[in-house]
């Protein structure tokens, strides 16, 4: 998953070399972490948060086939 969310992120940003991404594990529930750089920041998120949203949507869909739900927060 956290591979996942690296190659989009990176896919997306100017500064690939600045996306990290952090693990949150509790019982039920992933938290991922995403930081990047804050000139790339308007382009993870996107137009009206279409491309955060889309990220999210495929996160959740891969986060059922582990039976856990995955929540992806994007940091400054």
């Amino acid at each position: 998953m956290k591979a996942l969310i690296e190659a989009m992120a990176k896919a997306l940003v100017d500064k690939p070399e600045e996306v990290k991404v952090t693990e949150i594990d509790g019982e039920k529930t992933i938290v991922y972490e995403l930081r990047v750089s804050p000139s790339d920041l308007g382009k993870v998120i996107g137009k009206q948060g279409k491309t955060a949203r889309s990220m999210r949507t495929i996160l959740g869909a891969a986060g059922t086939k582990i039976g856990k739900r995955c929540v992806l927060e994007i940091l400054e």
